[in-house]
């Protein structure tokens, strides 16, 4: 199945299925990931808009996701919450920006969904609409180092995978380099699980 498909299938229960996450682990991630972005923001797989809340005053956003059904959601959400946010159905791996288009990008667990033959192609595409010095926040799940903790991720991931077509140890920064990233820093933000590389386009 697609992934457009996929999120399509689930997208009606996709906040439900996430609640309890989104309440007890996701909501202080987020608010973190977006400390220190500013100008022309990309939200790169915006789903239901579970970012709206988080978005910094003085950015301008454009929030992009494949899914129709996902997009739908999040308008709902944006009309509620009253968030100027410009929504697109767009692929991260055929963005239809300008080259250097924004000052920050985020991404909130895109990168789990994305296939490892598509990480750098997507990377790469954010590098491209990225300007020079902007900041690029990637925000993923990794497998915890914790015995008990990765026997857990290690029960849920066949679930994951049905569900969100989503794995847990894509390991993105090991395609930085080739799309023409540089990583500054990488925090974890939730245990050993959930971590933000913080990253840029290549000087020169």
């Amino acid at each position: 199945m697609s992934k457009q498909k996929t999120y399509d299938r689930i997208a009606r229960l996709y906040d439900i299925l996430d609640l309890p996450f989104e309440h007890f682990r996701y909501r202080p991630v987020r608010q973190v990931m977006f400390e220190g972005l500013s100008g022309d923001l990309l939200d790169a797989g915006v789903g239901t808009g579970r970012n709206f809340p988080y978005y910094p005053k003085d950015c301008t956003v454009t929030g992009i996701d494949l899914s129709p059904s996902m997009l739908g959601r999040a308008r709902s959400r944006k009309d509620r919450l009253g968030t100027a946010v410009e929504l697109i159905e767009m692929n991260v791996l055929e963005l239809d920006f300008p080259d250097a288009s924004f000052d920050s990008i985020v991404s909130t667990f895109l990168f789990c969904v994305l296939d490892n033959e598509h990480q750098q192609g997507a990377l790469e595409q954010l590098c491209r609409v990225c300007r020079p010095g902007g900041i690029i926040h990637i925000l993923e799940y990794t497998i915890s180092e914790n015995p008990w903790q990765r026997f857990i991720m290690k029960l849920w991931a066949p679930w994951v995978r049905f569900a969100y077509g989503a794995e847990f140890d894509r390991n993105t920064e090991q395609y930085l380099e080739a799309a023409g990233l540089e990583l500054l820093e990488t925090t974890f933000l939730h245990k050993d699980i959930i971590k933000l590389l913080t990253v840029r386009p290549k000087a020169g």
